[in-house]
């Protein structure tokens, strides 16, 4: 039997290294989120790549959330 996986479980492999400026721009863009944004994340979740991108997802849709029900 193969040990072969999808490619998401080798994206929650990976580790992002906020210490490194050259690192921290790329998981920048790739994740579309500030340096400090970033940085937030892996101080809450930890910094495997796949739970940092969930937990930017989860914490931009309370925040369009909140912003969709403002302006109703």
């Amino acid at each position: 039997m193969s040990d072969n996986t999808s490619g998401s479980t080798e994206q929650n492999d990976l580790r992002i290294n906020i210490q490194d400026e050259a690192a921290l721009r790329e998981w920048s863009k790739k994740l579309d989120a500030t340096p400090q944004e970033l940085k937030d994340a892996v101080a809450a979740v930890g910094e495997l790549a796949g739970d940092v991108e969930a937990y930017l997802k989860g914490s931009r849709s309370s925040t369009n959330s909140e912003r969709v029900h403002n302006a109703l």
